[in-house]
């Protein structure tokens, strides 16, 4: 069997099909429920001021202010750190230069080389 249809027909489907692709793809599916955004704010700003605090002392701080959120959230919303910036490949050198000289020294030529 052949239909025959416009080029704006096969477009239009096309499209209707997208559409209700990405709505079936976008669609809640339960799960925990969001916390609100002043809070994260806020545990991003607690973060930021008491940088040696982690999340177990931010989660304790917000319990103590009477919000009731789990650790695992606080640790998600904090702030991410970097942390100290490796040594560069010159600095290695520099700090290992008398062992790779030792090891260098310790070459013993044998007659199957």
């Amino acid at each position: 069997m052949l239909t025959i249809v416009r080029p704006e027909t096969l477009v239009y489907w096309h499209r209707a099909g997208f559409r209700r692709y990405w709505r079936w793809k976008s669609r809640s599916r339960g799960g925990r429920p969001q916390i609100e955004t002043d809070l994260r704010a806020l545990i991003r700003r607690m973060s930021k001021e008491n940088h040696l605090w982690g999340a177990p002392r931010i989660h304790g701080e917000l319990l103590k202010l009477g919000f009731d959120v789990a650790q695992s959230t606080v640790a998600k919303y904090m702030v991410k750190r970097r942390g100290p910036p490796s040594q560069e490949w010159r600095t290695f050198l520099h700090n290992q230069a008398p062992d790779i000289a030792a090891i260098d020294l310790f070459v013993v030529p044998t007659i199957g080389f």
